[in-house]
């Protein structure tokens, strides 16, 4: 069995050597709140009707945050439906994500510069994809490496397979963040593989695999950066098991209560992983309640800022519509575009 990596305990000590000075702890903090923030408050907006469908990730803010902070503006990630902290800590926009669980394209278009891809909502499809640009990284002869996130229910995906077996035999520099919530919707990690660990299944394909306390922000930090460093000196991929837990359901449109018991979600949350890094910081002196409201404050206005934004956008013109779609109409397109304009839509 693969041994858990674990920095910070769930009263806040260390029980191994911090990766990170408190400055950049005190950062990787903040960046969790603001994301629990928005996450909170994405889910108000479903439940009021003003989003779709929405998949909430609190419990993961630690897997997700860790995992990016050491990734450069020239690599990649490459994420999931539930991967909003990690997408927004690495430049894309609070109201690109708002826009995507809309309904609205603008959504999947980051801004110029951020090496982000919308996030997938084909479970598993977008690994290939990571392993893709890492490979095409590597053809180039630049350092820059690709990041996927995915969770547990995915690695029973042919995908998952066929990308860490391309990204073996080629060596790309790809790092494979599993964030291991222990659920594929109802179905429990253990009806989903016989094998003891995820990160296991690395050995098949020729990759180191490492099991991490996915609720440790700083075990999580610690992990990722030796397997991003480890990409970029030339030396191939990685998987990284990240043991955590979703506190609410699949998506809004799930009741979880009917498959997982109310002691479940109850212990995961004694382990929080916010709460941890506040106990740590606070026994450091670097913490405090001034500290924590302006934090919060701040990630509140920048996210109401964006759902403003994001509702204030007025829809797609038909003329919009058939003219974004091609750098010059095709026929077919075209004919669809004269007759829109002749019934007075366009």
């Amino acid at each position: 069995m693969t041994e858990m990596l674990q920095i910070l305990d769930v009263d806040g000590t260390l029980v191994g050597e911090s990766p990170v000075d408190d400055s950049v702890t005190r950062g990787l903090y903040e960046a969790m709140v603001t994301a629990r923030i928005f996450d909170h408050k994405a889910t108000a907006l479903q439940r009021q009707g003003r989003l779709a469908t929405y998949a909430p990730y609190e419990g993961q803010e630690a897997a997700q945050i860790g995992a990016v902070a050491m990734l450069e503006p020239g690599d990649w990630l490459v994420a999931s439906y539930r991967d909003g902290a990690a997408m927004q800590s690495r430049g894309y926009p609070w109201t690109q994500l708002l826009l995507t669980r809309t309904g609205d394209e603008r959504g999947g278009r980051p801004p110029a510069g951020v090496n982000v891809l919308p996030p997938s909502i084909t479970v598993g499809a977008h690994m290939v994809h990571a392993v893709g640009l890492a490979w095409a990284e590597s053809l180039k002869g630049t350092d820059a490496v690709a990041m996927t996130m995915f969770g547990d229910g995915a690695t029973s995906e042919g995908d998952f397979h066929e990308a860490m077996n391309f990204a073996g035999v080629y060596q790309t520099p790809t790092i494979f963040v599993c964030q291991n919530n222990g659920w594929a919707i109802s179905m429990p990690r253990a009806r989903q593989t016989a094998s003891e660990t995820i990160a296991q299944k690395a050995d098949g394909y020729g990759m180191p695999g490492e099991l991490v306390d996915g609720n440790d922000v700083l075990a999580m930090y610690d992990a990722a950066a030796r397997a991003v460093d480890r990409a970029r000196r030339g030396e191939g991929p990685t998987l990284i098991e990240a043991v955590t837990h979703r506190i609410r359901g699949h998506t809004t449109a799930d009741d979880d209560g009917r498959y997982r018991s109310p002691e479940e979600t109850a212990r995961w949350a004694e382990r929080d992983p916010l709460e941890r890094v506040r106990l740590y910081l606070d026994a450091a002196g670097v913490w405090s309640r001034k500290w924590q409201e302006e934090i919060e404050s701040a990630a509140t206005a920048a996210i109401e800022a964006a759902v403003e934004e994001a509702e204030s956008l007025e829809p797609f013109t038909a003329e919009e519509i058939f003219d974004a779609m091609y750098a010059e109409v095709p026929p077919p397109l075209a004919i669809q575009r004269r007759r829109a304009a002749e019934a007075g839509l366009a």
